[in-house]
């Protein structure tokens, strides 16, 4: 698992190859000078005890000061190459994070919460990125610390480095036995901080719900108990930390309390001068802090390696409907509609949600699919964009295999608007819009009279420029019908799909929308539950179990006396009751 978290570090650090060469660069001048500089100190203060000059003394101040103010300015600028690359890299990831779940299917979202994605687009992210800021700048520092440092101490007195350095040992020890307890805390956070987001979005998307029944103490006992086990995840994880942090430093410390023990009586007897004693202590203090902060950058590791996990379980995710490398764009479109034996399986399911369906529509026919709830109508019209994955030679639009399209000419030929009427939270006339973000103000108001929406549209406000709130939340459900169906008429596809989409509208400006349909000659398939509907288009296809039962025209499948007539009398036996 570490080689893998590794090799990811590698592919996100390869496309920032030249600043990190610069910076590890830099903090290497850094190190070289950090060194020099105390030994050009042991020279002076012995050079003192020599009968330095006034001269000299100046010489070794100003080249000090010199090197000093030089190793500084290297300094910030080795941190703000190393600090950038963190920032690039949470740059590129969210971008492919993003990226990426544009191209999953709508099933995808389904199966994993959406805060839960969040979460890692976001806080996982961000823990890469202080992983590739300042743990990489420990790192590197530490690593050009002790191999520029301990040479030069060795070189001075190295029976004394080595007595000082005796404790490091230790030091490594306690990092290695902290680490996998640290991983599995931060594991533990990182699934509460996901608990805790699904949480807060579900509710905040479904708050009318909530206070409609009332259960506005369960939700809040439901976040108490998630925010409980997030914080007693995060207290357990800052414990640790607060463990093994001090301790680093106490053991770090300690080796200038040898140096005290073993180089006094080295002093007192001239075997040690002053300046070597004083070059030791500042070496030995170049030491004490980034070794102490091993600790921090093991947790900033342990915390990026869970997120890279994290992060890679959606990226690896392939999606499961992809466009073939040969996919071609159609010539003009003119609509029409083949459906052979087209079946399909949600996934875990051992009974066909569409079983073997068949059926032909003319370009410029109006088609109604009726039937029972989850007798297959909203799959159907999932298959024919390609929501869902379909096999090969199934559904054809002009004769030409839907799978061997480019996504895009596909669903630019298809207009489709879903049972849920989705709005971003943007304004009437950006939502209507969506499709054709170029469109000019004329054509986004005839799309709006199209869909009987426009006069409404008016009283607003602002007119068009009225925010809908997030997921439309401002409008009625008959007006995010409408507003939705603007939006597919504005893109003016050859072929209209709607998905119950006239469910919240009353029954004359149904009609009224429906006749203008039928004046465009636009291939059009209506699934709905109101028969009435129905009833005005050229054919109607039955839908049972996932099969076509019955089709026909309205008054055909009347005479008939099957499962559409049944349908047809209930509904009318509800329209007399109420």
């Amino acid at each position: 698992m570490a080689s893998s978290s590794l090799s990811q570090l590698y592919s996100y650090l390869k496309p920032h190859r030249g600043n990190l060469l610069l910076g590890v660069f830099t903090l290497l001048i850094t190190n070289a000078l950090g060194v020099v500089i105390p030994w050009l100190l042991a020279e002076a203060i012995d050079d003192l005890g020599r009968k330095l000059t006034s001269g000299g003394l100046l010489y070794y101040t100003l080249l000090i000061l010199g090197l000093a103010t030089v190793m500084g300015l290297i300094r910030v600028w080795s941190r703000v190459l190393l600090f950038s690359i963190g920032r690039r890299v949470e740059f590129d990831l969210k971008g492919r994070i993003f990226s990426h779940l544009l191209r999953m299917s709508p099933a995808y979202f389904a199966q994993n919460p959406v805060g839960d994605l969040i979460n890692r687009a976001t806080s996982d992210v961000e823990n890469v990125r202080r992983l590739l800021g300042f743990a990489l700048l420990s790192i590197i520092n530490t690593f050009f610390a002790y191999t520029l440092t301990l040479p030069v101490m060795l070189g001075l007195d190295w029976t004394l480095t080595l007595q000082c350095l005796a404790v490091y040992p230790l030091m490594f020890l306690a990092v290695w036995l902290f680490s996998d307890r640290l991983r599995s805390e931060q594991i533990a956070v990182q699934r509460g901080l996901d608990g805790l987001s699904s949480l807060i979005q579900e509710d905040i998307n479904g708050i009318s719900l909530i206070k409609v029944y009332a259960q506005e103490e369960n939700e809040r006992r439901a976040f108490d108990q998630k925010n409980g086990q997030l914080l007693k995840a995060n207290l357990s994880l800052a414990l640790s930390r607060n463990l093994i942090f001090p301790l680093l430093g106490g053991l770090a410390s300690g080796s200038l309390l040898v140096l005290l023990w073993f180089g006094g009586p080295r002093l007192a007897e001239g075997s040690l001068t002053i300046g070597a004693f004083a070059a030791l202590a500042i070496y030995i203090e170049r030491l004490v802090f980034p070794t102490a902060l091993l600790g921090f950058t093991i947790t900033s590791y342990q915390r990026g390696q869970v997120s890279i996990e994290r992060i890679e379980r959606i990226l690896s995710v392939a999606p499961s409907i992809v466009e073939r490398s040969d996919a071609v764009s159609p010539e003009p479109v003119r609509g029409a509609i083949d459906v052979k034996a087209l079946t399909y399986f949600f996934e875990d399911s051992d009974r066909p949600a569409l079983d073997g369906v068949n059926f032909h529509v003319e370009p410029g026919e109006s088609v109604a699919i009726v039937g029972a709830i989850g007798s297959g109508k909203s799959t159907l019209a999932n298959a024919l964009p390609r929501l869902l994955e379909i096999a090969p030679g199934q559904v054809f639009l002009d004769s030409v295999d839907v799978t061997h399209l480019r996504f895009d000419s596909l669903r630019t030929a298809i207009a489709y608007v879903p049972q849920e009427s989705f709005l971003f939270s943007a304004t009437v006339e950006e939502n209507i819009r969506y499709g054709r973000p170029d469109a000019s103000e004329q054509a986004v108001v005839a799309a709006a009279r199209q869909a009987r929406i426009h006069d409404e549209i008016s009283d607003f406000p602002r007119g068009y420029r009225t925010l809908v709130g997030e997921r439309g939340i401002t409008l009625s459900g008959g007006q995010r019908q409408r507003v939705a169906l603007a939006r597919a008429f504005l893109m003016d596809a050859p072929v209209l799909v709607l998905d119950d989409s006239l469910a919240s509208v009353d029954n004359q400006t149904a009609e009224e929308i429906l006749q203008h349909l039928a004046r465009q000659k636009r291939t059009l398939l209506l699934i709905t539950h109101r028969l009435s509907a129905a009833a005005a288009c050229d054919r109607v296809l039955v839908m049972e179990r996932g099969q076509i039962a019955e089709s026909g025209s309205h008054t055909e499948l009347l005479r008939r006396g099957g499962l559409y007539r049944q349908l047809w009398e209930q509904q009318e036996l509800e329209k007399a009751l109420s």
